[in-house]
């Protein structure tokens, strides 16, 4: 049957699919319930014959057994009296009403009771006959009892053809109704993708307003995606100016070097300087590329894992990696004595976010440089929940004590390549903060800006999600 219905749908419209699905769903449960009106009306029908043949028939029987001649007034009611050999010797009837086979059994003492003509195609003179032996004054005779059936089965035809007539019509409208429900439902589908093919890019597609069914549902969760496709194809393209921005001026500078090496034979103090220039650039590209790297795999790795961080030992590393750096420099470098804390993270996420503050604070920043490590609760915890720290925050910050970002800067401080004017002369790839707050909002937290201070508010999940 499923593959019978597949053969006959093929590849059709779903309108033309969702019609004929309903045709002949339709029909078959309309085939039923006319198959069963029509067998229901038929057998009261039928009962109500058999009961006036059997009342017809007592009453033949009666009168031949008494030797009478039976009544003939009533229309469509008529008899046959037969001898043993089968012989008419009495009767109304003007067509013969009983078979010599029916007879012989009436003789030998069963009674027949037959059906005579068609309902379709319909016949002439159908009857309904009940033949049975009667002890009659003159000797033993059979007697056939007839019923005409003109009106039943013009009762029966009638009812076959308002059937066939309201069957049909129920079929054409519910085949009407459902092309027009299938269609009302699938014009937003067609609107949507008629506007996607001649849109560029990612539109938006035209969802109705105010309405809240599946398909409205459906074009608004799209509607999102292609946000946010747009927004993704806004960030690349960005990204790749950005980053054509700034490897141009490294790989321009080793260009220029290896041209004026060429051009005439160089000392060893002008040698060495172009080398040291080379060895600067490469540097920068191999930073850059590096910070790209890593922010393509937080890119791609999406949420941090959770497992259990200490924060002591986190900013221990961290600090253990720029304490020579900052001696050189005649700066120090503090982190808390004891915090107790546990954040659910990413331990190299965590720390490369840490290491960017960190080498920025020396790179331009001034004074101690101080990171630090504090548990906030939220707004809406409870006592109880601060007390075991389910809903606790942690806050890692890295602050020094110059003066801190330009007013101006703050607010694209966090986008990639952004350097404000006074770092521009210095080396960086203007990426690290960008990292930072990818790291935060990896692990579903924020990245802030307050004065020289940079922090990470990270949400701690509660015991179970670690």
């Amino acid at each position: 049957m499923i593959t019978l219905w597949r053969r006959v749908i093929g590849d059709r419209p779903i309108v033309t699919r969702l019609v004929l699905a309903v045709a002949v769903t339709m029909t078959a449960v309309l085939l039923i319930a006319g198959a069963f009106v029509f067998w229901r009306v038929g057998y009261a029908l039928n009962r109500q014959l058999d009961q006036d043949l059997d009342a017809y028939q007592q009453v033949v029987r009666r009168a031949i057994a008494a030797g009478a001649t039976p009544p003939t007034g009533t229309p469509g009611q008529s008899y046959q009296v037969y001898d043993p050999q089968g012989r008419v010797i009495a009767g109304n009837a003007r067509t013969r009403l009983a078979a010599p086979d029916a007879i012989a059994r009436a003789v030998a003492g069963t009674e027949v009771r037959e059906d005579v003509g068609n309902l379709i195609p319909p016949t002439d003179h159908p009857y309904e006959v009940v033949v049975a032996r009667v002890d009659a004054p003159d000797g033993t005779v059979v007697v056939a009892s007839a019923i005409s059936k003109n009106k039943h089965d013009e009762a029966l035809r009638e009812l076959l053809l308002q059937l066939a007539i309201a069957d049909l019509a129920t079929l054409i409208v519910a085949s009407l109704v459902g092309y027009g429900t299938a269609r009302a439902a699938l014009n937003p589908v067609e609107r949507y993708r008629l506007a996607a093919e001649k849109a560029d890019g990612a539109p938006l597609l035209p969802v109705a307003t105010g309405k809240d069914d599946e398909v409205t549902r459906l074009g608004h969760t799209f509607n999102a995606l292609l946000e946010r496709i747009r927004q993704a194809n806004e960030r690349e393209r960005q990204f790749l100016a950005d980053a054509s921005h700034e490897l141009r001026s490294p790989l321009a500078l080793m260009r220029t070097e290896l041209e004026v090496a060429l051009l005439r034979p160089r000392g060893d103090a002008e040698t060495a300087t172009a080398f040291e220039s080379l060895r600067s650039q490469v540097e920068r590209l191999i930073t850059l590329s590096n910070a790209l790297l890593d922010l393509e795999e937080l890119r791609v790795s999406g949420e941090a894992s959770h497992d259990p961080v200490d924060v002591d030992l986190l900013l221990i590393d961290v600090a253990s990696r720029f304490a020579g750096q900052a001696n050189a420099e005649g700066r120090r470098l503090t982190v808390p004595t004891t915090t107790g804390l546990t954040i659910a993270g990413n331990q190299h996420w965590l720390e490369l976010a840490l290491a960017n503050l960190v080498s920025n604070a020396l790179r331009y920043g001034e004074g101690t440089i101080r990171m630090t490590a504090t548990a906030t609760a939220t707004a809406t915890a409870t006592a109880a929940a601060t007390t075991n720290g389910t809903h606790e925050r942690i806050r890692l910050a890295v602050s020094d004590d110059g003066p801190g970002f330009p007013a101006q800067f703050v607010d694209q401080a966090f986008d990639r390549f952004t350097r404000a004017d006074t770092s521009r002369t210095t080396r960086g790839t203007g990426l690290g903060l960008a990292l930072v707050q990818a790291v935060a909002e990896a692990h579903g937290g924020t990245a802030t800006i307050t004065g020289p201070q940079v922090a990470l508010d990270l949400p701690t999940p509660a015991p179970s999600s670690i």
